[in-house]
């Protein structure tokens, strides 16, 4: 199957309530480890960069490695750029090879973040490039995008509808209470709102700051139309503690032996996260 859009695979998701799994990898190594543990439990996985990992590598490096790591995959694989501002930044990564794209305008009125939204629909259309739009504002940090709690505001329902209509997307990412980054409480989910918006725009629904619900959280949000759930932040701890933690306990300066502890323990990650939202299998 190999390297895809996100158009089919989050459609057969809805249809099928459950989810698939986006998860934001930052190198090689956490590349590799993400799909081959979509290939061990034959479930479609997105693998998704933030902005300022495409800055740090190069939008040709990450597409060379997803080539190499995904093209000959018997899974679907879509790759998706994340909560992008900049239509340069999504033109660069569209003519590099990614087959997804998010244009995040969710921060301007509603006139500009359907022209914006409007601008790279017509883009990626050209490039058989499926495209993720949002509305509201989701609190927290991504990718440098900082949103207080007194800013956040969820998405209203019936602008959700119009916006939809208007354009063309795969996936549709409406604030509803969740939070980027580490939960400092427990998050108010406007289930209600998420229903409606799901059932009045008919289009999968992504749900935004996944690390730290709860299990019965996601499978409520799963049921009610996500189909798509991002990972970013317990994937970056994932990441970094398995590294530390080996070489911590053993003080040995052998690099190859802590990025294989990092490789299985971003593996385990994503593989859990497969199970949970019922995605395995179901390549």
């Amino acid at each position: 199957m190999g390297l895809v859009n996100m158009t089919a695979m989050l459609q057969a998701a809805r249809k099928g309530g459950y989810a698939v799994g986006a998860f934001n990898i930052v190198d090689y190594n956490s590349t590799r480890a993400a799909v081959r543990a979509a290939e061990d439990l034959k479930a479609p996985i997105i693998v998704q960069v933030s902005v300022k990992t495409v800055q740090f590598w190069g939008a040709d490096a990450l597409a060379g490695w997803i080539r190499q790591v995904a093209g000959p995959s018997p899974v679907p694989v879509a790759y998706h750029l994340d909560h992008c501002r900049d239509v340069d930044v999504v033109r660069q990564c569209i003519d590099a090879g990614w087959t997804s794209v998010m244009i995040d305008a969710s921060h301007l009125p509603y006139e500009e973040n359907l022209a914006l939204t409007r601008q790279v629909c017509a883009m990626a259309a050209e490039a058989g490039v499926s495209v993720e739009a949002e509305m509201g504002a989701i609190v927290g940090v991504e990718d440098d995008i900082f949103v207080s709690q007194r800013d956040a505001h969820l998405a209203d329902i019936d602008q959700a509808e119009a916006f939809c209509r208007e354009v063309d997307l795969a996936v549709f990412a409406p604030a509803i209470g969740t939070a980027h980054g580490i939960y400092k409480g427990t998050p108010e989910i406007a289930y209600d709102r998420l229903d409606a918006i799901a059932r009045r725009t008919g289009l999968p629904i992504a749900l935004h700051g996944g690390t730290g619900l709860d299990d019965a959280t996601f499978k409520r949000c799963i049921e009610l139309g996500c189909a798509k759930i991002n990972i970013s932040t317990a994937l970056k701890y994932a990441f970094i503690d398995g590294f530390v933690d080996y070489h911590l306990a053993r003080k040995k300066y052998e690099p190859l032996k802590p990025l294989q502890a990092q490789y299985e323990a971003v593996y385990a990650l994503v593989a859990g996260n497969i199970r949970l939202f019922g995605s395995a299998g179901k390549a």
